[in-house]
């Protein structure tokens, strides 16, 4: 835009507008396209009210408008305007007076430059044919220090031309400073767009990372629930049979402690892999119908042993209810609050397991009239590491198990009430939805965990040699017939089935040749479909539960607690009607 000085050398720069029924006119010519801007409505406004006006108050009222004013009568010679448009228009004082010719004046502007290079006479009728174009014209130009006058004609019906100017640098500056805003904005979108699209792609790369870091981290605690329990599964096993055998001999106290300490070892591991599995997705609620009777038949074999040393009366009411959840993950919320029960009731105190229907669901109750809690407390019975002062004296632990619960209880959209009072007892309450079962399944009468097995032939199958021998020992000490084999393999290598039958199979899942559910199924085929099995496994997922249950196989799990085996196996002899 040329400066003040420069005023008579405007910059090739003009500033074109299109408006329905006018001529556009490149006054000077353009050096690129710009974008359309409307015309100024005050030229509108100053024709109407210039035509409106009578003509002995004209000159006066043109002094009070907004914009430059020049009338041109049908010979295209100047009538009048008002002082306004020839200070605009930046002529000499001789072009303003009435009578002035129109082509004159762009005789003047067209030797001055104002209408770019060319034949200043053919420069000139070009111009006063475009203002007196029937259509009417707009234009843009640049005036005295650096105005952008816009030009606007209008020709009247009598023949007159009204011109009108008006002074739009303030707005043509806007719109430059609005549009250098809107690239600056568009700049910035577009950054912000990149940086959230590298942003994103950051995201996925971390989720894919962390997807892979939580397959990893489920392959290894499926490994590590097997490799790391078998051995702690076999010292109890040994641990059991050194405790029977050790009866009168002055080393009870010293058995009971090491056993005390293996269980202690055990809950703690089991707690970590459970919330392991649990953080990690591994464990997946598979909701499908069963009877609770099932459940609190497996908690009476597993916890009654527990509950007798403690002489505390546990008592577990049979129920009818059928239920629609995941009967792995209630199994385990379960154990948790009944073990939870007994660990904190002192010793004469009461258990009482239970269900009731309370409108359209099942609440499973828990009461004990253990230490108890004050509400306040109830947050923090259930943050991970976390214990009462009172329970971390009477029972060991993290404080991992009620943690548990509360985990899977919202991976089941469960719903869990307790409530207590301090010294006098506590109330867990889990609320199950109803369920449905096409046929009930017969369930087999309550085994006897102290049931003679005196003579009952048992083969073990496990690819640990520890865990056999210790197995081995604890049912020979039971009375049992028991031989014992790595692998099937092994089996007819050494002619383990050779003029003997075995009346249950005690079957590791992890061998090495094959899964144990698979050995259980080969050896049906050539003893009999009907052979008794149990699976003995580290493995915890419902999965190996679901098909183990789908093939008639109970399923006790590692580290292998001696009384729910030995109830276990009892209430299969008591089944088969073997002593």
């Amino acid at each position: 835009m040329a400066k003040s000085e420069d005023w008579r050398k405007p910059p090739p720069s003009f500033e074109p507008v299109e408006t329905a029924g006018s001529d556009v006119v490149d006054w000077p010519p353009m050096d690129k396209p710009t974008e359309t801007i409307a015309e100024d409505p005050r030229h509108a406004g100053a024709a109407a009210r210039v035509q409106a006006l009578p003509p002995e108050t004209l000159d006066e009222a043109m002094e009070l408008l907004p914009l430059g004013v020049i009338i041109f009568d049908a010979a295209h010679c100047m009538r009048r305007g008002n002082s306004l448009g020839f200070r605009l228009l930046e002529l000499p004082v001789e072009f303003n007076q009435p009578g002035t010719a129109l082509i004159d004046m762009c005789r003047f502007t067209a030797r001055r430059g104002d209408f770019g290079p060319g034949d200043p006479e053919a420069l000139a009728q070009a111009r006063l044919a475009t203002l007196t174009a029937p259509s009417g014209s707009v234009s843009r130009r640049f005036g005295i220090a650096n105005r952008v006058l816009e030009i606007v004609s209008r020709p009247m019906q009598d023949g007159t031309v009204l011109v009108t100017l008006a002074d739009i640098t303030r707005r043509i500056d806007d719109e430059r400073a609005l549009a250098v805003a809107n690239a600056s904005l568009e700049r910035r979108v577009l950054e912000r767009t990149a940086a959230l699209v590298e942003a994103n792609a950051e995201l996925e790369a971390a989720r894919r990372k962390a997807d892979m870091a939580s397959r990893d981290k489920t392959r290894f605690l499926a490994a590590a629930s097997h490799d790391l329990l078998q051995p702690l599964n076999a010292a109890r096993l040994y641990t059991a049979t050194l405790a029977e055998r050790s009866t009168g001999s002055g080393l009870e106290d010293l058995v009971h402690s090491i056993e005390s300490a293996l269980n202690a070892v055990e809950d703690i591991m089991t707690s970590l892999l459970d919330i392991s599995r649990i953080d990690s997705g591994a464990l997946k609620p598979e909701p499908a119908p069963f009877m609770l009777r099932d459940l609190l038949r497996k908690a009476q074999v597993e916890f009654s042993p527990m509950a007798a040393e403690r002489n505390i009366d546990l008592k577990i009411v049979d129920s009818s209810a059928v239920v629609d959840s995941d009967r792995t993950l209630v199994g385990r919320i379960a154990q948790n609050l009944v073990s939870n029960a007994i660990k904190y009731t002192r010793p004469g105190g009461r258990v009482l397991v239970g269900c009731r229907r309370i409108g359209g669901r099942f609440r499973l109750d828990i009461i004990d009239t253990g230490i108890g809690f004050h509400k306040d407390q109830q947050r923090l019975l259930f943050a991970e590491f976390a214990r009462l002062e009172q329970g971390s004296r009477m029972a060991h632990g993290l404080g991992l198990g009620l943690s548990i619960v509360d985990r899977l209880v919202t991976a089941l959209g469960l719903t869990l009430e307790m409530a207590s009072v301090e010294e006098k007892g506590s109330r867990f309450s889990l609320y199950l939805p109803p369920g449905r079962l096409s046929k009930v399944a017969q369930v087999s009468p309550r085994p006897e965990a102290g049931a003679n097995l005196s003579g009952l032939r048992i083969l073990c199958v496990d690819n640990e040699r520890e865990v056999l021998d210790a197995m081995r020992g604890l049912l020979v000490g039971w009375g049992c017939d028991v031989r014992s084999a790595r692998s099937l393999k092994d089996i007819d290598k050494e002619g383990v089935l050779l003029g003997w039958l075995p009346d249950l199979v005690l079957m590791d899942y992890h061998l090495d040749q094959t899964s144990g559910l698979d050995a259980v199924e080969w050896l049906r085929h050539n003893l009999g479909a009907h052979l008794p099995a149990v699976l003995v496994t580290a493995d915890r997922t419902p999965q190996v539960r679901a098909i183990a249950e789908e093939r008639g196989i109970p399923v006790v799990h590692k580290p292998v607690k001696p009384a729910a085996l030995r109830a276990t196996i009892s209430g299969i002899a008591a089944k088969r009607g073997t002593r």
